[in-house]
């Protein structure tokens, strides 16, 4: 399946999770287009002192892959550093938030992908 950047969705979410700002979210590809066992491929902006708020994961796991700006994220309790070119897997019920706090946009891939417990 091939997609151009104009068609895909973008959605922006005000006070994310309970964070600041608005979150830019390009879908990637919608949750009707992936597989069955994954519910988000998208790429997020957070402009400077924008965030989105601590949650959890339950029965699923997300993956963020920075690629521009600087932030913090605070991974169940460990906060991080965060820029281009780190990761962070959350999980099993761990929860995490992310804040950009450096001058430029914070961008990164976001993947969801659904636990079975059935494995």
């Amino acid at each position: 399946m091939f997609k151009r950047a104009h068609d895909m969705e973008v959605e922006l979410r005000n006070q994310m999770r309970g964070g600041n700002g608005t979150v830019k979210i390009t879908h990637i590809f919608n949750k009707d287009e992936l597989p069955e066992k994954s519910r988000l491929l998208a790429h997020l902006t957070l402009e400077k002192g924008c965030s989105i708020g601590f949650h959890e994961h339950v029965n699923e796991t997300e993956i963020f892959y920075f690629l521009r700006g600087e932030g913090i994220v605070n991974d169940n309790g460990q906060v991080y550093k965060v820029a281009a070119g780190d990761a962070v897997k959350t999980g099993n019920g761990a929860g995490h938030s992310v804040e950009n706090t450096g001058e430029e946009p914070l961008e990164f891939i976001a993947v969801i992908i659904l636990e079975d417990a059935n494995i």
